[in-house]
């Protein structure tokens, strides 16, 4: 009887020895490569710690034993001065706001950005075929260049104030939308635009009938995500002179001490509203992703 479970002739079995000893060499190769690296990576972070510690004014080790007085200024002032706390938070509620205007209007024309240059860049979906090469190295450039350098070219043309802030957040959340949209995208499925193809349907009527109600409960979920990172972006820009209550942080802490329990404050208060969009985000996200699975 032929013994099919390992092999066509009859008594024959496979050679569990080489099999062991192939293993064990795959092991020992891997923990090899992976001390090496291990050993360049230490190595490359030691020799950075000493040029950074050489061109620093001060050492960095004799200053570990001060890096708790600063906090410790901030908040033993906040907590003597805690009944202004409520006061100073009615105070930049509309800075608060601002900023939430800022990251709002900067998601959604980023998002719009980031869905039509997505379905350009899909291969499969694009409606100039040759062009995907063009339009995904376009969203690589956009999402390369972080917002605050956009921010500061920005205002050296515009001046300051929250519309710099808003095209250099859309501009790299076109970027980094596009990225996640397209792959969302390349799993759609073709039928329904094969179908649609076939009744002489337009590019973009294929698109919005065929594509976006597949990839729409994912797409929402992905710029739900990016609002909560535009939120922290836009008060960041603040202390570039984007306004918004990144600006009345920077002003606060240019004060110096005195001013300390506004500092504490307005930290307090943007941490809430992350908290609070953090959530709210995260629950429609989950409702969006899973009733799209059902």
């Amino acid at each position: 009887m032929v013994d099919v479970s390992f092999g066509p002739e009859r008594g024959q079995r496979p050679n569990m020895g080489d099999t062991r000893a192939a293993y064990l060499e795959m092991t020992r190769r891997k923990r090899m490569y992976g001390g090496i690296l291990l050993l360049i990576f230490i190595v490359l972070m030691a020799s950075g710690f000493r040029v950074a510690e050489e061109r620093n004014a001060g050492d960095f080790l004799p200053g570990l034993s001060q890096v708790g007085d600063f906090p410790y200024e901030v908040l033993s002032e906040a907590w003597a001065n805690r009944a202004n706390l409520p006061g100073l938070f009615v105070e930049h509620i509309p800075s608060l706001i601002e900023t939430l205007n800022i990251a709002a209007v900067a998601t959604l024309v980023g998002g719009i950005a980031a869905a039509s240059l997505s379905l350009l860049a899909t291969r499969g979906l694009a409606l100039w075929p040759r062009m995907v090469p063009v339009f995904r190295r376009t969203m690589d450039a956009l999402r390369a260049i972080p917002e605050i350098v956009i921010a500061l070219v920005l205002i050296y043309i515009l001046g300051g104030g929250p519309v710099p802030a808003v095209i250099a957040i859309a501009l790299h959340t076109g970027g980094a939308l596009g990225k996640l949209f397209s792959e969302v995208a390349e799993n759609a499925d073709l039928k329904p635009i094969e179908g649609l193809a076939s009744v002489g349907a337009t590019w973009g009527q294929r698109m919005w009938l065929g594509v976006i109600p597949q990839v729409a409960p994912n797409w929402l979920s992905y710029a739900l995500l990016r609002f909560e990172i535009n939120v922290r972006a836009s008060a960041i820009l603040g202390f570039v002179g984007e306004g918004g209550i990144g600006h009345d942080l920077k002003l606060a802490m240019q004060w110096g001490q005195g001013r300390y329990d506004k500092v504490v404050a307005i930290f307090l208060l943007l941490f809430i509203t992350i908290v609070i969009i953090d959530r709210i985000s995260d629950r429609y996200r989950t409702r969006l992703v899973k009733g799209a699975i059902q």
